[in-house]
């Protein structure tokens, strides 16, 4: 594989139904943003090639799934993912604003280690 690739602007049409419509727009959006002068402005503040920078930023990107993956773990996905499905296979509003109301419950008891000062595993305080 090569280590060069030419930076191209994507400007394409897709029907409004594509399920990748989201990306496919923010892909549309960003490539018109020439990111050179800020590699180059950090390259030199860092004193980093430019290129090692740009390898970086696109590792961290595409591993960044992962790295999701491995901090709130494969079983609370699974389950964030089988309440989307179930609210999707109903095709109601009110499937999905039930859903919107579990995945509300999850994320808030995944961040309260977050953003409770006293919390502490196993219920024990810090006093």
């Amino acid at each position: 594989m090569a280590d060069q690739l030419e930076l191209v602007r994507y400007t394409d049409s897709w029907p409004d139904d594509d399920p990748d419509a989201g990306f496919r727009s923010m892909v549309s959006e960003f490539s018109g943003i020439d990111p050179m002068p800020t590699l180059e402005t950090l390259g030199r503040n860092k004193q980093i090639p430019v290129g090692a920078l740009a390898r970086f930023i696109l590792a961290r990107y595409a591993a960044s799934g992962s790295e999701a993956l491995m901090e709130i773990g494969p079983r609370v996905v699974r389950q964030m993912d089988e309440i989307v499905q179930k609210a999707e296979s109903e095709d109601s509003d009110a499937a999905r604003l039930e859903a919107y109301q579990s995945l509300k419950g999850v994320i808030g008891w995944l961040n309260i280690p977050l953003t409770d000062p006293d919390w502490r595993p196993g219920g024990e305080t810090g006093a």
